[in-house]
């Protein structure tokens, strides 16, 4: 799908005519001369009373259709957003003119091209048939010029990620992954690395060595390196790229267990956050680490008792191999520390415990002082993702003590699970500024609505975009 500007007055023939109206049937800004011709009667027989998640078709004089979408009680930001991708999912015409962006708030340009692009996205490498979305092409009308191409932008990382999470993890084993992240970066600025497995070998990454050791697929770390003219700070992001998750001999129940292709979504919002950065120009240095394997079940795999040796820091005892997504961070960890960065974020579906605590559509934010959970929560309010933080309370560190290694990878109790599991990353992020979005809960969406699209949501991406643009802006 395109979206494009388009002034007031724009031909819409043939095309459906998007208004948005709130609550008591009030029309927004711009909506207002379209709405005002439609008879309350046939708005009230047809049960629509602009209420959010509410859409309806009508015939109308000059376009092909108009289409109502309801905004709630208010016109916002994420009203809009969320109204533009309700509206794009009922459009049956190949081009559709959006009249969302004249309600004269900050930020609509870019609410109504992501509702737009993200509500719209499917997902059809496996469809046999042609029948996807009809809406090809998006005119905004009083679109910001600038403000839309930067929103497409944001747009294109966030469903590269997706596209990458939803793919079956038959088609994206850790080699064909890195191949595909290599070619995603080939028209930026950004210089890639992969390592194979004698390089990590050579390397003593240990940690995700004893992960991949069950999989007949080899590992891989891809390196990111993003160095602009005239930049200032450094970030560097680490994420996870558990392509297929089995639990390991700790084997995980065959309930939702093909959601497990998603385990790598930490990989995919990192890397696709960073080739963003570098297609925006951002002055801001980047670094990217992405450890990517499976975690099988086969013959050499890792049991329950051994004790790994990551490239830096503690050794840590394996009491669960499903907690395998922490094991391959402390090496993701401990390689971003070489680079000596300013930041530190590592991305992961991490726990369950996450999601337990915040339910699915908000991810966690743990990090290392309030200047960084600041810096954090400030960006994911601009990107309009829900992120929450939580203590990394030192209480519990004691509980994940060995009595073989230096440290264990489960607590062995069933309670504060995701502070357990950030207590752990801690020991192997260092001393410098560091945060941990646990992204478990929201990385993938159960229903469509808004933006939001069943299936990978890619989100954590736009937000590491306003962390690196923060930057650029204060630097």
């Amino acid at each position: 799908m395109q979206v494009r500007s388009a002034a007031v007055g724009v031909d819409v023939e043939g095309a459906t005519l998007i208004a948005g109206v709130m609550e008591g049937l009030q029309p927004v800004t711009g909506s207002a001369e379209i709405v005002e011709t439609i008879d309350d009667s046939i708005l009230e027989a047809a049960g629509f009373e602009g209420k959010s998640g509410q859409v309806l078709t009508l015939p109308h004089s000059e376009a092909k259709a108009v289409l109502l979408v309801g905004l709630g009680e208010e016109a916002s930001f994420g009203s809009i957003r969320k109204a533009a991708g309700n509206a794009i999912r009922a459009v049956k015409t190949e081009r559709a003119v959006n009249l969302l962006a004249l309600v004269g708030l900050e930020g609509a340009t870019r609410a109504v091209v992501e509702g737009s692009l993200l509500g719209g996205y499917q997902f059809r490498t496996y469809k046999t048939d042609d029948n996807g979305l009809e809406a090809e092409l998006v005119d905004i009308v009083g679109a910001d010029d600038d403000e839309l191409a930067t929103a497409v932008l944001g747009c294109e990382s966030t469903i590269l990620a997706r596209d990458w999470v939803n793919t079956p993890a038959k088609d994206k084993s850790p080699e064909t992954l890195a191949e595909l992240i290599e070619a995603a970066a080939e028209d930026t600025d950004i210089i890639t690395e992969t390592w194979d497995r004698s390089r990590i070998e050579e390397e003593k990454l240990g940690a995700l060595l004893g992960v991949a050791a069950g999989s007949d697929r080899d590992p891989r770390v891809v390196i990111l390196r993003y160095r602009p003219d005239g930049a200032g700070k450094h970030l560097a992001l680490v994420g996870k790229g558990i392509v297929f998750d089995t639990g390991g001999l700790s084997l995980k129940t065959a309930n939702n267990m093909e959601e497990m292709k998603d385990d790598m979504s930490g990989a995919a919002v990192v890397v696709a956050a960073a080739i963003a950065v570098a297609r925006l120009g951002l002055p801001v240095n980047v670094t990217v680490i992405a450890p990517l394997t499976d975690n099988a079940v086969g013959g050499d795999a890792t049991r329950p008792g051994d004790v790994l040796r990551p490239v830096d820091g503690p050794t840590i005892e394996v009491l669960n191999t499903d907690a395998e997504g922490r094991l391959i961070l402390a090496d993701g960890l401990g390689l971003a520390r070489r680079f000596d960065p300013d930041l530190t974020i590592d991305v992961a579906t991490l726990t369950g415990a996450a999601a337990v605590a915040l339910g699915k559509q908000v991810a966690a934010v743990f990090a290392s002082d309030s200047d960084v959970s600041a810096t954090i929560l400030e960006a994911a309010s601009r990107a309009g993702e829900e992120f929450w933080e939580l203590p990394l309370f030192d209480g519990y560190r004691k509980s994940i003590d060995s009595n073989v290694a230096d440290i264990k990878n489960i607590s062995g109790n069933r309670y504060g699970g995701a502070i357990v599991a950030a207590l752990f990353l801690k020991e192997f992020a260092g001393d410098g500024p560091w945060a941990h979005l646990d992204i478990a809960g929201p990385a993938r969406s159960h229903e469509t609505s808004g933006e939001f699209v069943k299936g990978a949501s890619g989100v954590g991406v736009r937000t590491l975009i306003e962390v690196a643009r923060s930057w650029a802006e204060t630097d």
